[in-house]
């Protein structure tokens, strides 16, 4: 899936929008990035990403800047 950088946190976990989720926002935690650190990304960059069934619902999981 596609998505954009909506919201990033200080404590190393964002929220991802996608079209492809019914204008949900999706969240991602830091440990799920493969090719970036947390550091360096910024709202609005453009990301791949896969989801997974977590505890508190879907997150997102191999989180890759386009």
């Amino acid at each position: 899936m596609k998505g954009t950088i909506k919201t990033l946190k200080e404590n190393g976990f964002g929220f991802i929008s996608s079209e492809s989720l019914n204008g949900k926002d999706l969240f991602f935690h830091g440990n799920a990035l493969v090719g970036v650190a947390f550091n360096d990304l910024r709202e609005g960059d453009m990301v791949t990403f896969e989801t997974e069934e977590g505890p508190k619902g879907l997150n997102a999981v191999n989180v890759q800047r386009v």
